[in-house]
């Protein structure tokens, strides 16, 4: 985006606010980088970050450096968290699909050093000798890796608003935390990444917490519910697509399962937003205007249902690529964003033209 656009329209972050909000994926969050780093690489700064899970963990490192280091410690967590292995594959090959479910393998039977490993008794608990266990994996290795790469001192000094989402495992409801209010420390990221019964609940305040995956993965209702007096920007990055093409064997339609687990709520937020910017119009018309982009990662043929624990590089590479073309896409759109527009202007790429996008993985972002 630039000064000239031929919508005239001011850039986002700079003159009015920005506000970034990011899903939860496990390691499809390398695509939330590759976001981020379209908008470092443009001096676009969000005023606001709106995040669950491993959104949450990629929000605390942006919004815990400062702008020159913050690239650095992304590709630090994604380096690490990455399974080593020699050579990088294509997409869209049979040897591809098969080099992804050894590393998804790899992962749950070995764990990734610096973010989980086995606990104990963990499976061991379902025989019936053994004593009772909540989880399967220790995330604990995370927490040293978190303080590690993030200052908790200027996150929490707020420059930049970050809030953190949580769903109390006992009553269900959505537990939010703030910069503008709470003091945020590991335990709230640990909290906000421990899907159930993957990875052990984080008892907070007297309240057990989990990931918020299963209720409101992208959690995009929040900033719509403050109070509105200017025009602001919402870029909304889920690592969940509502659109694929039609499964073809068992592994493809449990993969398509869980991504309508993961992003049907979103569909229902998008909804709910436009009936109530709807009446927001004919109650006040020249009231201010929100403008929504939102991206969704489109995963290739060769990612299946264990896609959220592949580690291997070649996923790694290509999500971040996709996410960097995503973005770069997605702020093209933005430049003919119209000013005589409704109260509400959404924004999202093509379906189509994502999945043919998604085959040619990271040679597409460099082209």
């Amino acid at each position: 985006m630039n000064p000239s656009s031929k919508s005239g329209r001011e850039e986002p972050g700079k003159e009015q606010p920005l506000v970034l909000v990011l899903g939860g994926g496990n390691a499809l969050g390398s695509y939330l980088a590759g976001a981020y780093e379209s908008l470092l690489r443009r001096s676009i700064e969000p005023q606001w970050i709106v995040s669950g899970s491993i959104g949450a963990i990629t929000g605390a490192i942006i919004a815990g450096n400062a702008p020159d280091d913050r690239l650095d410690r992304l590709k630090a967590f994604w380096d690490e968290a990455m399974i080593r292995s020699p050579g990088l594959l294509g997409r869209g090959t049979k040897i591809r699909h098969t080099y992804n479910e050894l590393h998804t393998i790899t992962a749950l039977l070995f764990g990734r050093p610096g973010l989980f490993g086995h606990r104990f008794p963990g499976l061991l608990s379902m025989l019936p000798w053994m004593p009772d266990d909540v989880a399967l994996y220790d995330h604990a290795p995370l927490r040293r890796t978190l303080e590690r790469l993030i200052d908790f001192d200027r996150l929490n000094r707020g420059a930049i608003r970050l809030t953190v989402v949580c769903v109390d495992l006992e009553s269900g409801d959505e537990v939010l935390f703030d910069t503008t209010r709470d003091t945020l420390t590991p335990e709230h990221f640990l909290a906000s990444a421990a899907i159930a019964p993957i990875f052990p609940p984080v008892e907070i305040g007297g309240r057990l917490l989990c990931d918020p995956g299963y209720t409101n993965n992208l959690p995009l209702d929040i900033p719509f519910a403050e109070p509105m007096d200017q025009d602001f920007t919402c870029m909304a990055v889920e690592l969940f697509n509502l659109h694929a093409s039609r499964p073809a064997s068992l592994d493809s339609t449990a993969e398509r399962a869980n991504d309508l687990i993961f992003a049907s709520s979103t569909r229902r937020t998008l909804k709910a937003l436009e009936r109530e910017y709807a009446l927001r119009g004919r109650w006040e018309p020249d009231g201010p205007k929100a403008t929504l982009l939102h991206l969704a990662y489109y995963a290739g043929s060769d990612e299946r249902a264990g896609k959220a624990f592949d580690y291997s590089p070649s996923s790694i590479r290509d999500r971040w690529a996709a996410g960097k073309r995503d973005m770069e896409k997605g702020l093209l759109l933005l430049d003919d964003v119209p000013k005589d527009r409704h109260r509400l202007h959404y924004l999202a790429l093509d379906p189509q033209q994502e999945a043919v996008s998604a085959q040619l993985g990271a040679a597409v972002a460099s082209a």
